[in-house]
């Protein structure tokens, strides 16, 4: 049987790499005629980001996943550093996206530049993250850890409650933000054009 902390990492992960598409194409398509409403989404999906796998994903892995299986499997070790660093670059840096849209937002088209190569480096890292732990981290965890590791991560990563996987209603708090997300965003995350 398939642990459930590793059918909901990779439901995140899936949730999240549709978000980052769906933000790629709507800075590549630009405020045109509702600035006010490109605006509006885009910092709400940055807001996602930043609530959701910076916050609940991200530290799970760091702090559960990670050291079992360095411990299991010290040949992951690289891939794991790597990963670490990954997660504090994308934790300072998502912030760092805020600030640059706000900039955008209120400075003007002479700020768009910084922050879609930012947000460009930022998309592709992370795109690159995901795809290193599905590839080297998740097999190794399967190959190596014991069920009682796959116990204390099942109970950890079932708090998770991302409403962007499909298994979960968000939470009241969070009611809003999925509604807007939903709504503006464009495919495959929302309803939006």
């Amino acid at each position: 049987m398939t642990p459930s902390s590793l059918k909901i990492i990779r439901d995140e992960h899936s949730s999240l790499a549709a978000m980052l598409q769906s933000t790629r194409m709507l800075v590549e398509r630009g405020p045109q005629d509702d600035a006010r409403g490109f605006f509006d989404v885009l910092r709400a999906m940055l807001f996602y980001i930043d609530e959701f796998p910076e916050r609940l994903h991200h530290p799970k892995e760091t702090e559960l996943l990670f050291p079992r299986v360095l411990k299991a499997a010290p040949d992951t070790a690289t891939a794991i550093a790597r990963l670490d660093h990954d997660h504090e670059y994308t934790e300072k840096a998502v912030r760092d996206l805020q600030h640059l849209l706000i900039a955008w937002e209120l400075m003007g088209e002479s700020r768009r530049a910084a922050f879609t190569k930012a947000f460009t480096r930022y998309v592709d890292l992370y795109l690159s993250h995901m795809h290193l732990e599905e590839q080297e981290i998740l097999p190794a965890a399967v190959k190596h850890l014991t069920a009682e590791d796959w116990q204390a991560l099942d109970a950890a990563f079932e708090a998770n409650r991302d409403p962007l996987t499909g298994h979960y209603a968000p939470e009241k708090d969070y009611e809003r933000l999925f509604s807007r997300i939903v709504m503006a965003a464009p495919a495959p995350i929302g309803l939006g054009s």
